[in-house]
């Protein structure tokens, strides 16, 4: 959970004018950073931001734990922001399966190459969160939601689930693939490359009757690709983790690619929105004037 959440419910407790303009803050800037990853469009944030908010002022007032504001929170505007989405121009037109979001021979073999140096290494850091928030907004909607709330938001998988209304299971699937096509979306972008899903070639180069020529991948890689997202966020057995840590450090194709996901998996965690300052400033007065007159009404 963010511990601006965590913040703003303490805040909230001491009712003072300054402490609640700062509550208010913090939740504007948690409200329209999810709205803008999520559907990507300025306008539409803010008035996710204003709606969402204004709709929650009473409801805030009785909160005590950041958990169940968090929840609610990020509920509501989960329903605004699919009330209002646009569909992205470069969205797929179907949901790649998960071979389809495995990695080439080839580009393992440049990943090797590589050797953790990233395409993205001379940009700026401004350049860097541009191009991985248009890469975001690339996947499927079902799954770049779940990737904003897990591992841009900091929710868990319960609370995703919650918020969602899915299975942890079905959390957990769509987590691993949008990580997945986070990570294939921004190194397309980076590398200049506009693949599409028709093209993708997984572990080896296939014919027009379908079937691979050239060297396949380990079935252990398969199996690795496939879990990677549970290794990660140690969910594993003992035992499997253990067998899939033995084949990782055999294997150096694996390793690069596991530090490439990683690395897609930190780039996501360290994107931030901001709302226009001036925007963010004249809400958060009307906002802060009427939740202290619903105390005093109280």
């Amino acid at each position: 959970m963010r511990p601006e959440l965590i913040r703003a419910t303490d805040l909230l407790r001491l009712n003072t004018p300054e402490a609640v303009e700062e509550a208010i803050g913090l939740l504007q800037n948690t409200v329209y950073s999810f709205s803008m990853k999520v559907c990507g469009h300025p306008e539409d944030a803010e008035d996710t931001m204003q709606e969402v908010l204004l709709r929650s002022l009473e409801h805030l007032a009785k909160i005590q734990d950041p958990q169940e504001l968090a929840l609610w929170l990020y509920t509501v505007t989960r329903n605004r922001c699919w009330r209002m989405r646009r569909k992205s121009s470069h969205a797929p037109a179907n949901i790649l399966s998960l071979d389809e979001l495995m990695p080439s021979d080839e580009e393992l073999g440049l990943l090797l190459q590589d050797a953790g140096k990233g395409p993205e290494g001379n940009l700026l850091r401004a350049e860097q969160h541009y191009l991985l928030h248009q890469a975001i907004l690339r996947i499927p909607a079902p799954m770049r939601i779940v990737l904003v709330l897990h591992d841009m938001e900091e929710l868990t998988t319960e609370q995703v689930a919650q918020v969602l209304d899915l299975q942890q299971g079905t959390v957990r699937i769509r987590l691993h693939r949008a990580r997945l096509s986070v990570r294939k979306e921004m190194n397309q972008i980076l590398s200049g490359t506009s693949e599409s899903s028709d093209k993708a070639q997984p572990f080896a180069k296939r014919s027009k009757g379908g079937r691979s020529k050239g060297v396949q991948r380990p079935t252990e890689c398969h199996d690795l690709f496939a879990n990677l997202s549970e290794y990660l966020d140690g969910r594993m057995e003992p035992l499997t983790c253990d067998q899939m840590r033995v084949h990782i450090e055999s294997c150096p194709a694996c390793v690069a690619f596991l530090r490439d996901l990683r690395t897609a998996i930190d780039r996501c965690r360290t994107l931030e929105t901001p709302c226009d300052p001036a925007v963010a400033s004249r809400l958060r007065a009307i906002l802060t004037r009427e939740y202290l007159r619903m105390l005093v009404m109280a």
